[in-house]
């Protein structure tokens, strides 16, 4: 960007056009295009698909869809771990119009019942019983309680056969399709909720499909490259960023197994000569712990995406030095913006590739405002970072009151992340709104004691959080992994090695030593199953307590 910003506004570039068009056409393009080019590798299944063939497919699926009774506009529910099933459900629901519905895998029934329930599912196509769930079980549970479904399809099942196993009715399907617009929602994808039930985010054919084409554009994609997709299908990173960048360009969709395996990971990226890997840092960090990292030959990596969660500099530095993946990118975003909305670019210097989150997107606006007044602030200053364009949701589904309060009437999207924008648009996301720490009246941002902590040479990982304190109001409390081999780590080690480096109240008090940090399907950290688990250990004395900060006079704001 050539223009200095004066306050936190910027726009995307607009020099390549949105495409206007559903999901159905643009892959009957590709398909044309790229007819003997890989489309789709499953790895676990031992199968494999050229554009050709998966078209086919995808159409036999939808005509079997279609005379089984599925209409346009009726919400076809998705229950599955990765594999080429779901892929092709992703595609045959669009099209004839159907709207599907991601439901994430770790679903207990409760959890079950109410998206069945709250997008109104009529179809449910779910994997057979895995060791983790007993999806079959689980769903006749589900019908029990709230009254039989018009359809179940079960994978590997006669029931699976029965759609899938058909003859494409091109002329039926271009019936169809002639009927649909790319306004029309598509897809619906239930954020992870804090508190209470999560919402689900409604998105459409425009908002997806240029999504994952314009973070392909950025990562450079052709023909020619081929993506290791490891991060789970029900969220937008594996079936937008995945699979949409890569049927946008005619690129190949790897899956390396149905859930995240670092060494199956690397092992597929070498066997099928990826040029692409995705992660959130928790996996990156998982491929880089392990024992025999040197033996993958990942020489054919060239690009890849890290996102999801806060990308630590160490991590990514070691990604660039240590994969090959000297083109690797940043993404940001949020389910409700269909993810993406800001993204480094592949010739950003290093700097920026490891303390920022890049610009904005083509085509996205992305302001960081008062949260209190809602203006927008001077460059360099945090606020609440706020998205609008293409990308932001038509809303929550059959929640309008959710809707309105995460949307203005001017179409910004409230992220909820605390963020600063530089006078070039670059962007620095801090930490979320209610992850703020008040310690004595400082406001503390976790994320910054967390990159801090990567620079021990003990430490593996950290994740920081506040804790309540009688005296301050609340306290810093960090939960670190340490390396293979490494002695305990004392709070008052990581004080003496915090001084000097972090202001005394920025240290934190408390210490716990974990093998892991609890995490969502996606790879985020669970922050408030973390809080709830700290409370618990601080009433049992679980946790190593030998340094208080002193009180600091709050700063004026």
């Amino acid at each position: 960007m050539t223009e200095q910003l004066t306050y936190s506004y910027a726009v995307g570039p607009t020099d390549v056009a949105l495409i206007e068009e559903t999901i159905s056409i643009n892959l009957a393009k590709t398909a044309a295009k790229y007819p003997h080019n890989i489309a789709l590798i499953d790895a676990a299944a031992d199968r494999q698909w050229s554009y050709e063939q998966f078209y086919r497919d995808v159409r036999g699926l939808a005509t079997g869809l279609h005379r089984a009774g599925v209409v346009t506009g009726e919400r076809v529910g998705i229950w599955a771990l990765n594999r080429w099933e779901w892929t092709m459900v992703q595609y045959a629901t669009a099209e004839i119009g159907a709207i599907m519905v991601n439901i994430n895998p770790a679903y207990r029934q409760h959890e079950l019942n109410y998206v069945l329930q709250q997008a109104g599912i009529t179809t449910l196509i779910s994997s057979e019983a895995v060791p983790t769930s007993n999806y079959p079980q689980l769903i006749q549970r589900a019908e029990d309680e709230l009254g039989a479904l018009d359809r179940v399809i079960i994978m590997n099942d006669a029931s699976w056969d029965e759609v899938f196993d058909v003859e494409p009715d091109d002329a039926a399907l271009d019936a169809i399709q002639a009927t649909l617009s790319n306004t029309d929602p598509i897809n619906i994808q239930y954020t992870s909720g804090t508190t209470g039930f999560p919402k689900g985010a409604t998105l459409s054919h425009r908002n997806i499909l240029n999504n994952g084409f314009f973070v392909g554009e950025i990562n450079r994609y052709t023909d020619q490259d081929r993506i290791c997709i490891p991060v789970p299908y029900y969220h937008c990173f594996g079936m937008v960023m995945g699979n949409l960048a890569a049927t946008t360009h005619g690129a190949a969709m790897v899956l390396p197994a149905q859930s995240f395996n670092a060494q199956q990971t690397l092992a597929a990226v070498e066997e099928y000569q990826c040029t692409s890997l995705y992660g959130v840092p928790t996996m990156f960090i998982a491929e880089l712990a392990l024992d025999n990292l040197a033996d993958f030959d990942l020489s054919s990596l060239r690009t890849g995406i890290m996102a999801g969660s806060p990308c630590p500099d160490e991590v990514m530095r070691k990604v660039i030095d240590t994969m090959n993946m000297d083109e690797v990118t940043i993404c940001y975003g949020m389910t409700e913006t269909s993810p993406v909305s800001m993204q480094t670019r592949p010739d950003d210097d290093l700097k920026l590739r490891v303390s920022t989150v890049g610009r904005p997107s083509p085509h996205a606006e992305i302001k960081i405002v008062d949260p209190a007044t809602g203006e927008t602030q001077p460059i360099n200053t945090p606020g609440e970072l706020c998205t609008r364009g293409y990308l932001v949701m038509q809303g929550y589904w059959n929640q309008q009151d959710k809707t309105d309060e995460a949307l203005g009437e001017d179409g910004w999207m409230r992220t909820g992340d605390v963020a600063e924008m530089d006078e070039n648009g670059y962007v620095q996301v801090t930490g979320r709104m209610k992850d703020m720490v008040i310690r004595g009246g400082e406001n503390i941002y976790p994320r910054e004691i967390e990159e801090f902590l990567y620079t021990h040479p003990d430490i593996l990982d950290a994740q920081v959080i506040g804790v309540p304190d009688e005296r301050y109001g609340e306290e810093l409390m960090a939960w670190v992994q340490l390396r293979k081999g490494a002695p305990q780590l004392t709070a008052e080690g990581l004080r003496e090695f915090s001084e000097g480096s972090l202001a005394k109240y920025k240290i934190p008090r408390y210490v716990h030593v974990v093998d892991d940090f609890p995490t969502t399907v996606t790879g985020k950290v669970r922050k408030v199953e973390m809080r709830e688990t700290s409370l618990s250990l601080l009433e049992q004395g679980g946790v190593i307590d030998d340094y208080r900060a002193p009180m600091t006079q709050p700063t004026s704001r």
